[in-house]
């Protein structure tokens, strides 16, 4: 959306209740470059009327000016100027709060000392009954070292927490599942990898978050290999599922089917090597892969890809995908007519949706509208319901489909907003998991 690139305050006026106050002011900023969101009435008087106006800007420096002009306005005065986004963040996004209350002695021996001695005996006797008697069964890690944040890079994991915490509310919110961030002050892979493997008993499955390529590969493969939940770095798989969701509604509209296209990647990092696989995946044939580095050409080579260029993949594929992280990598005249390109880096992408439009391309998209957050907490829901070790292709797979057909007409993805887009994830995920015999027993969750 547009309002992701915009920077975003709200301006406190007192406006003396006179006709034309408020259009001067709203003129006034809208003549020096600002956009007007939200207006709200806080108090009105006799003679004033106080009001949050949400205003965005093209960055800090045109807010400033933004801010100054409104403090010339006649008539009105500019009583303060608040961040919503970091007064939100105060105190964390997240907390942790007992599903009872404890209000009596009587409860608090229930909950505590002694009768929680009889349900430790009884887990002690049968650890499968773990999932029944405690918060495991809805705990998933959410784990990073902060070498790769958003477009931030690497900025440590103490300036990660923030999108740990959001990570957080997202999974609660849409699927119901508990995510618990973890904060991990190292860099090396093998530390990494204890770490999550020893506290892999507190949790029903990990969600790998912001670990940089190619460390990351190695990190979940890893981790997998000794834990029997299952772990998933969404930054590579999350951000493939809805990538061929995407693909599967831009095919109806182009009427070409995706498993007949010549498809190419550009950029073979965390994202770009998962899309690459699961694209090969679904299709059943090679994909084309673009990038830099020699050593994530050979790698993409060994999953059944085929090294190339951005040259060939623009002259040859009928669709691209990049994720590279280079804004205006590709120029108009690259495009071919009819091409379908997911230009995915974020905040600018390789190529402007609009200008690849007007070069030619059948349909264009950027990372605004293609975002994880369509995947993740239904995908994890339904592997945490099924009770299964790992999370497979089949199932990620299953997700895409399920996200593409809960796409409105027209769009080529669903809001993430809507609740019954993750319960119908997490409900599809878990019938794989079933169909192919990989869940345990001890089933729980909504997905019958």
């Amino acid at each position: 959306m547009w309002w992701e690139e915009k920077t975003m305050r709200t301006f406190r006026c007192r406006l003396r209740q006179i006709p034309g106050a408020l259009g001067r002011l709203l003129l006034t900023l809208g003549e020096a470059g600002g956009d007007i969101g939200e207006i709200r009435v806080l108090r009105q008087g006799t003679t004033h009327v106080e009001r949050d106006i949400v205003v965005f800007a093209d960055g800090p420096e045109a807010m400033e000016q933004l801010i100054a002009v409104a403090g010339t306005v006649p008539n009105v005065t500019l009583l303060e100027v608040r961040d919503d986004v970091l007064e939100m963040h105060q105190g964390g996004k997240i907390a942790i709060r007992s599903r009872y209350k404890i209000d009596s002695l009587e409860v608090l021996r229930r909950v505590y000392t002694p009768g929680v001695a009889e349900v430790c005996l009884k887990i002690a006797k049968d650890p499968r009954l773990v999932r029944r008697y405690t918060a495991i069964r809805h705990f998933v890690a959410i784990v990073t070292d902060g070498t790769a944040v958003l477009g931030l890079g690497d900025i440590g994991p103490r300036a990660a927490m923030p999108v740990m915490e959001g990570k957080a509310s997202l999974m609660e919110t849409f699927s119901g599942l508990s995510g618990i961030p973890i904060l991990l002050d190292t860099k090396d892979v093998d530390q990494i990898v204890e770490a999550v493997v020893a506290i892999a008993p507190t949790f029903s499955a990990s969600q790998l978050e912001d670990i940089s390529a190619p460390r990351c590969f190695d990190i979940e493969t890893r981790i997998q290999d000794r834990v029997d939940i299952p772990v998933l770095h969404d930054d590579q798989h999350g951000t493939a599922t809805v990538v061929v969701a995407a693909l599967l509604n831009v095919e109806k509209t182009v009427g070409k089917p995706l498993r007949d296209s010549r498809i190419g990647v550009v950029g073979l990092g965390a994202a770009g090597m998962a899309i690459g696989k699961m694209l090969m995946f679904f299709a059943g044939r090679t994909v084309l892969g673009a990038d830099l580095a020699a050593g994530a050409l050979r790698r993409f080579e060994g999953f059944g890809g085929t090294p190339s260029s951005l040259g060939e993949i623009m002259s040859s594929c009928d669709v691209v995908v990049t994720v590279t992280g280079a804004a205006g990598l590709i120029k108009p005249f690259m495009v071919r007519p009819g091409q379908i390109i997911l230009s995915l880096s974020n905040p600018v992408p390789e190529i402007d949706p609009a200008a690849a439009m007007e070069a030619g391309a059948a349909f264009a998209a950027d990372g605004k509208a293609v975002n994880n957050v369509l995947g993740f907490p239904g995908i994890f829901r339904g592997a945490v319901d099924a009770n299964v070790p790992r999370i497979t292709q089949d199932m990620l797979l299953a997700a895409a489909r399920t996200i593409a057909e809960s796409a409105p007409k027209g769009e080529i993805v669903p809001s993430p907003l809507d609740l019954g887009l993750h319960r119908n994830v997490a409900r599809a995920v878990a019938r794989v998991a079933l169909e192919k015999g990989l869940n345990r027993d001890d089933l729980t969750g909504y997905f019958d």
